[in-house]
């Protein structure tokens, strides 16, 4: 099976998932995480009409969006989903269309001042460590209301969801369950929760954009 069949499979699950949950159409936004695979992969998926890309490095991303970017005459919107060094923010406000990995002060400081030089206000999103799992970067939720309003207010970010990985080895329903409340609280309209193999849970929680890479673009490595 092709990428585009996958695709056109994704989105129709995207659709029943949101139909079942009340859902209106357009409700929820398709993030194709492309991070490991080329533009040969890439464009075929452009092509069947995918516009919103999420990649985890900004060197990759810098070393093949330029060129896809080129191709198609209209906007594509690129995401930052990965974690973000603050020696790398300048490439990445340069790079991508929206933030989703704001996880600390520093970065955030860093956003701000490359946003200011550069003139792009992009949209951020806070990463929350719902499972507060040592090894994952995120805001932990008892901090999450209090790091928005800094970012908002310290550092001038146009900060508009938050995102979340749920533990791999927990039902994920609890932690969008817990994204959905603290999304609530801090008067956010994005919530970016669900991935391959839980988008279709994330939807009926209610997600706003799910990022979605091997039920797309297959295994990787293979």
């Amino acid at each position: 099976m092709d990428a585009v069949t996958r695709w056109n499979e994704v989105c129709t699950k995207i659709a029943e998932a949101g139909r079942a949950a009340s859902r209106m159409p357009g409700d929820v936004t398709l993030v194709a995480v492309s991070k490991t695979y080329g533009e040969d992969a890439i464009w075929p998926v452009i092509e069947a009409g995918q516009r919103v890309f999420g990649e985890n490095r900004v060197q990759e991303a810098m070393a093949k969006w330029p060129a896809l970017r080129e191709r198609l005459p209209e906007p594509l919107e690129l995401h930052l989903i990965g974690p973000l060094q603050s020696n790398k923010a300048k490439e990445a406000v340069a790079t991508f269309d929206v933030i989703e990995s704001v996880d600390r002060e520093k970065i955030a400081a860093a956003l701000s001042q490359e946003m200011a030089k550069q003139q792009r206000q992009l949209p951020c999103y806070v990463q929350v460590n719902t499972g507060l799992e040592t090894q994952k970067s995120g805001i932990s939720p008892h901090e999450v209301s209090a790091f928005v309003e800094r970012c908002q207010t310290v550092h001038g970010l146009n900060v508009t969801g938050l995102m979340c990985i749920p533990p791999v080895e927990e039902n994920p329903a609890r932690h969008f369950q817990l994204l959905m409340r603290l999304a609530d609280e801090t008067g956010l309209e994005v919530r970016s929760m669900g991935m391959s193999g839980d988008y279709e849970v994330a939807i009926r929680k209610g997600a706003t954009h799910v990022r979605v890479g091997s039920a797309i673009f297959g295994p990787r490595g293979i």
